[in-house]
């Protein structure tokens, strides 16, 4: 069993930065890859970033590309999200998952249904 535990986030504007912080309990957390998600209201859980266990896989979504920088530090059994540039649109609840499928591609990496746990989320809003 693993626990999430996000934080970081905050209400911030436009242009500025925060980083996430998803904690976890357990001593596989390390095996695992981990996701970012966000879902704004009335929208559907959309990906933003996610890491493989060793770190040497890291994807991003298109609207995180040059933005966001996803990381990993499985001695503290947390990841992190850094996002600068800050826009409204990116105003959302934040969740990190842990999938524990040893293998995954990086397709099914961007999808929720291939992550086991969630946290509960961490607002993030971003005023203009």
């Amino acid at each position: 069993q693993v626990q999430l535990v996000e934080s970081g986030g905050g209400l911030v504007q436009a242009g500025g930065s925060l980083r996430l912080s998803c904690a976890a309990s357990g001593r596989t957390f390390n095996s695992y890859t981990v996701g970012w998600f966000r879902q704004a209201p009335g929208k559907e859980r959309e990906f933003v970033a996610a890491i493989t266990l060793s770190g040497s896989r890291l994807i991003y979504a298109d609207s995180a590309k040059g933005r966001f920088t996803i990381s990993r530090d499985n001695a503290k059994n947390t990841v992190y999200l850094q996002m600068n540039n800050l826009k409204p649109e990116d105003t959302a609840v934040y969740y990190c998952g842990a999938a524990t499928a040893l293998f995954i591609t990086t397709a099914a990496m961007q999808l929720p249904s291939s992550y086991n746990y969630w946290g509960q989320g961490t607002q993030v809003t971003v005023s203009s």
